[in-house]
This record gives structure tokens, sequence and C-alpha cells, in this order.
């Protein structure tokens, strides 16, 4: 057997690959489903007549947030609507309370910490580490964080500022948070603080490309939650038009609303309304963004259950892997520690996976076993290939294999 994966190895190192699967990213033909948004006509002016050629409006045109709170399904006054990302907009959130949170700023705190599911976005942990905030791991477990490790946590320190999480289609492993483990989750933390923050990027909320469980709208649990003023809830539209290009939104209320519009009046000035016009001519109102979901999950889909089949061929000593309904990212999860081999490997074959251990704080992964695999861009038959290699790469390793 070991031979036969000797031989493997080989043959596949001798077709010099050159396979990228690192990033979540739409393949072109996502990217194609709103080609007809770079040629849509819109008028120069906004519904309630603001010109959307010039300054202001920094918290978004009306009609942008109206969809926004649609598909949130806040009130439109907790809305903000911004540009490109909700990445762009969770980071704008930590600055707001790293320089004016009430009553220390963050940057004032001797040592603010943040509650960070894992495996979890290695950019969250980026942005905190931008802020000397510390990023602690907690575990993920099937319906949402580890209710008992984020208690004990806060039992035994103090300095704890907020938790960040992606709370649908959980990246990367696809977990989907339920009512019960958010309400839980928020009880916990608002006990423990009325000014702990609970982030929520919410990239994923309309990603479905399966049957998925159904969740409430987050807003209506923060609010029977009364966390409403200690929430904030951002997504986009960045894998749903285009990268960069999309437009985002924010929920939140009192305090919080505040501090993101105080950091937006200076930074941003104005969005482009524009853009926000562009797309809300585009799609009209939430039920024409879900429609046109359903394209991208028929494109989406195919590529999953290739990778699944391939999976699935992987002996149950080697691993497991996730099988998210939604979202962009399977995790494979090795029984020994050989994350890191496994990716190395796969480099020497001619795949780039995302780095082991970069989906935990630091780039540690305490057990060497997590890796995530994004099967959306890469073409059909550049993903068999790719998923060909990871499996002979998981063998090799797993087997320990010498070459």
């Amino acid at each position: 057997m070991h031979q036969e994966i000797i031989t493997k190895f080989n043959l596949l190192k001798e077709k010099q690959l050159s396979i990228d699967i690192t990033r979540g990213k739409p393949d072109k033909d996502q990217l194609d489903l709103s080609n007809d948004l770079l040629d849509i006509s819109i008028p120069t002016s906004s519904d309630d007549g603001i010109d959307l050629r010039n300054y202001g409006e920094p918290f978004g045109i009306t009609e942008a947030r109206k969809l926004g709170s649609e598909l949130l399904d806040a009130p439109l006054e907790n809305i903000l609507a911004g540009e490109q990302s909700s990445l762009l907009l969770t980071y704008q959130t930590v600055l707001s309370n790293f320089l004016f949170a009430e009553p220390t700023p963050w940057k004032s705190l001797k040592n603010p910490k943040f509650v960070c599911p894992v495996p979890g976005f290695d950019r969250h942990f980026m942005m905190l580490q931008d802020f000397g905030i510390e990023a602690v791991p907690i575990p993920m477990v099937e319906d949402g964080i580890d209710l008992g490790a984020f208690e004990s946590l806060l039992e035994q320190d103090d300095e704890f500022v907020g938790i960040l999480c992606v709370p649908k289609h959980s990246n990367p492993s696809g977990e989907i948070y339920s009512d019960e483990n958010l309400q839980k989750m928020f009880s916990i933390g608002s006990n423990f603080s009325d000014k702990f923050l609970f982030l929520f990027d919410h990239a994923y909320l309309i990603h479905d490309f399966l049957p998925t469980p159904e969740q409430k709208p987050l807003w209506e649990t923060v609010v029977n939650s009364n966390v409403q003023d200690q929430t904030v809830i951002t997504t986009s539209f960045s894998k749903v038009t285009f990268g960069g290009g999309g437009i985002s939104f924010l929920a939140t209320s009192g305090h919080s609303l505040e501090l993101i519009k105080r950091v937006r009046t200076t930074m941003i000035i104005c969005p482009d309304k524009l853009n926000q016009k562009r797309h809300v001519e585009f799609f009209k109102d939430a039920e024409g963004v879900k429609s046109h979901m359903l394209k991208h999950a028929e494109l989406v889909r195919p590529k999953f259950e290739i990778a699944y089949s391939y999976l699935e061929t992987l002996d149950e000593d080697c691993g497991s892997f996730s099988r998210p309904t939604g979202g962009y990212f399977i995790t494979y999860s090795t029984a020994k520690p050989i994350a890191t081999k496994v990716v190395e490997l796969c480099k020497e074959m001619g795949v780039l996976i995302t780095p082991a251990g970069s989906t935990f704080p630091n780039n540690y992964d305490p057990k060497d076993s997590v890796i995530r695999i994004a099967p959306t861009y890469v073409s059909k038959e550049e993903l068999k290939m790719a998923m060909e290699v990871f499996v002979t790469a998981v063998e090799l390793a797993n087997y320990d294999v010498g070459l």
C-alpha cells in the first residue's frame, strides 16, 4: 500500500500542477451572474433627493439601508449601509471601541481580550492583532460555541471586551449557531458586563447551497435577549456580486451605533452612493437578492460534492471532515498532528492550501490538525486534481510513508 501511495505522489508531482485553493472566492461563472450590474442605468439622485455624485450620507442612502433592513430583519433606524465588505465594517467597529468605548476606550485598557471561537477566520485574528487585542480561542461545537468554555473564560478573567463570531456557515467549519446557543451566549456575556461586545460577521447570511437548519433572524434573538446596544452585526455582497465591488450593512443600536457613526463621519465622509443605488436597482429587494443566491448555489454545490467524493475515500483513521450546507469552506481534521505536513506535501505536488494553523490565533493549532479547503474558485477539473493531491498528501502523512 505504501508503495502505491509513493507512486501516486511521484506521478502527481511530475504533472507540475499549479492550483491554488487557499481562499474562498467566487469563480468566473459566479461573477458573471452579476455582469448586468456593470451596465445598469441609475439616476443621479436617491429616492429622497440626495445627489449621489456628491459628498455626504456617511451612513448610506435610505434605499440601500432599507435593503439592509430587509436582509437583517432589523428596523431601518438600526441599519447603516457601507461599502465593500462585512470585514471592513467589523474592523471599523473594533476601531470605534478602541478609540471611544465608554467608560474606558479599549486602547486605555492594560490587556484587552476577545473571545474567538476556533477554528475561525484568519483575518479576524489579524485584525485584533493590529489593535494589540489578545485573541483567546474557545472550541466550536455542533450548534455554536462551547458555552461552558465561554463561561469559564469570563469567570477567570475580567479583561475580556467582546466575542467575534461568524454565526451562520461559520468560517471554516460550517457550523450554524442555534437560537438556544446564541441566547445562552448573550446571557453569559451580558451578565459578565453590560459593555461586553457581541460582534457578528454575518458574511454567509444568504449563502446556503443545501437545505439548511432554520435560524431565527439574528436581530430578533438579540432584541429578545435585550443586548441590542452591545451587539453589532455586519454582512455584505462581497460574495454576492463582486469582491471589493459590493456594498455592506451593519445593524446595531444605542451607544454602539453612535460609536460607529462617529468613526465613519471622520473616516468615510461618504460611501460610494452610486454603487449603493446600483445594487438597489439591480436587486430591488431582499427577495431579489435571495433569488440571485439560488443561482450561486447551483454553481457552488457541485464543487462541494466533488470535494466530498474525494474526502470520502480516505480511511476514517486518517481524520474527519465537515459537510457544510452553505458558505465557502470545508474543514478536514487529521487524526494525528500532521496538518502542517499535509499542506507541505500538497505544495510539493503543486497545490496550495490555506496554511495549517491559520484558523487559530497566532497561527497556532495546538493539535496541528485543522486544514481549510476552499473548493469554489477553481474549475471542476482543477478541483478534482487538487483533491486527488490532498487525499494523497493525507495518506502519505498519516501512514508516515517515507519518500
